[in-house]
């Protein structure tokens, strides 16, 4: 019974907007996520058909032992849709039980009802088009090469094709994806949960578009490297980050919360990710001038994956709570990104959400540009050909203009310096499920520019004769502070 409790309290804290499902899964022991997973989501996917059955049939009226919703949600889950309660006897068991008969009947008749030709007809669905999105599995380099995995595949019954062809949901074809080096695409349906290979992380199952962020941040595969990985968990983007780096060099994978920690933890030695070190801190509590980290030159930074449509209502309540959530948001990844900008050698910081939204995306970018950090590092975005430059989505430019922010700096010298404006949409990446087959998501690089920012300032001070241009002495002229006023596009 402990299995159903698990997975009740998952769907308590997603009632209370306490996370999102992939989050809140990665959260459970390890022993019994895969199963716990595959419950969560079948009872969200048929949730209001289950609430209805339940509210017709008087179960929780006649039963005051069941005092908790969620756990009776997965527990007729399993004796409606699945092979019946998975558990002991006890009192919570046969208190469900002892209402079987009727609850199967209001079930046919809510079928009936709702003209429902088989019971798959009632669960909850994504749209077309996410229902669209291959299967896209990443070869992990750090236990054997593309070529070697191809050829495994092909003795297993698949067959290797020029490109993909969408529609064929139970076809053994696959291909190699166009943009991203070791990255295979096979039909929607097609399922790894018994393969040996994925089984023991030869084969890692990651959507294409979260390999973005690896692939556009291209740490370097040396000895001397050394790169943080700021939003760890679970752990998918480290150990793509730990293949390209070819496992030398050093990986710090930085995740707060203790659960997620140990699925990070269990991902990584599954992938034998050699030169990742786990580290369980919130990154926004590290020093940049620690010893340990002052030398990382590439961060990495951002939110991955939602199943948001089976806990949205679609309401104008449900609206305004997506709203305040995304705000809350973006005002958090707006603090990693500044803070991974104070790091002295950092050279590179690609942030990305798994979101459409603007609000996270590029206003978030936005604002970063326009930091007292960006401005003090000189931070820039990447130009779009060292931002997957082949990629033909792009951002929003109406949403990247800076909209008629002022603020002041006095990095004024920098003759380099200019405000973030529509151009800048060329430089970021956008993912749209409808037509790019892939999951929704947006990726941005930062990149640091020589020749400026704060040791430029005080070197340029120092020859001046002032030993630090923020404490300038005040001439008898008041000079007037620099001001920077964004033009809206």
């Amino acid at each position: 019974m402990n299995f159903y409790f698990d997975a009740s309290k998952i769907l308590d804290r997603l009632d209370a907007k306490q996370g999102s499902i992939k989050g809140l899964i990665a959260t459970l022991p390890e022993k019994n996520r895969k199963r716990s997973a595959a419950l969560i989501i079948e009872t969200l996917k048929y949730k209001p058909v289950l609430l209805e059955v339940i509210a017709s049939s008087g179960l929780m009226k006649q039963e005051r032992k069941l005092t908790s919703q969620s756990l009776v949600l997965v527990l007729v889950h399993d004796l409606l849709l699945a092979r019946g309660i998975q558990s002991g006897d006890g009192p919570i068991k046969q208190a469900i039980l002892r209402h079987k008969t009727r609850l199967h009947g209001e079930f046919q008749k809510l079928k009936i009802k709702r003209g429902a030709a088989s019971t798959s007809e009632l669960a909850q669905t994504a749209d077309e088009r996410s229902a669209a999105i291959p299967r896209y599995v990443r070869v992990n380099t750090a236990m054997w090469t593309t070529p070697q995995a191809i050829e495994y595949l092909t003795s297993r019954g698949f067959t290797l094709t020029d490109s993909y062809t969408s529609g064929a949901s139970d076809s053994k074809d696959f291909a190699k994806d166009a943009h991203i080096q070791d990255l295979l695409l096979f039909a929607p349906q097609t399922s790894f949960a018994d393969e040996p290979a994925y089984q023991t992380g030869k084969l890692i199952l990651q959507d294409k578009a979260s390999c973005f962020p690896a692939a556009v941040l291209a740490p370097p595969a040396s000895d001397y490297a050394v790169v943080i990985d700021a939003t760890a968990a679970p752990g998918n983007k480290t150990s793509h980050l730990s293949a390209l780096m070819k496992n030398k060099g050093k990986l710090y994978a930085f995740e707060r919360d203790a659960r997620r920690f140990k699925t990070l933890k269990t991902m990584l030695d599954k992938a034998q990710c050699t030169n990742a070190v786990p580290v369980h801190r919130d990154f926004l509590t590290v020093d940049p001038n620690d010893g340990q980290y002052s030398s990382v030159t590439h961060i990495g930074s951002g939110i991955v994956n939602r199943l948001d449509y089976l806990v949205e209502s679609g309401t104008k309540e449900d609206e305004d709570v997506t709203a305040d959530r995304l705000s809350k948001l973006a005002a958090f990844q707006l603090k990693m990104i500044k803070h991974a900008m104070k790091f002295p050698q950092v050279k590179k910081i690609v942030y990305s959400t798994c979101s459409i939204h603007a609000t996270e995306n590029e206003h978030v970018v936005r604002d970063a540009l326009l930091s007292e950090e960006a401005q003090a590092n000189q931070f820039s975005l990447a130009p779009r050909n060292e931002a997957l430059g082949s990629w033909s989505r792009r951002g929003l430019e109406s949403e990247m203009a800076s909209k008629g922010k002022a603020f002041s700096s006095p990095y004024y010298h920098c003759l380099q310096l200019r405000l973030p404006n529509a151009e800048d949409a060329e430089s970021v990446i956008r993912c749209s499920p409808g037509e790019d087959f892939t999951n929704g998501f947006f990726v941005s690089c930062f990149i640091r520019e020589e020749g400026c920012g704060v040791e430029t300032s005080k070197r340029k001070a120092e020859d001046d004769g002032n030993a630090n241009p923020l404490k300038k002495k005040a001439k008898k002229k008041k000079v007037k502070k620099s001001l920077y006023l964004a033009k809206v596009a």
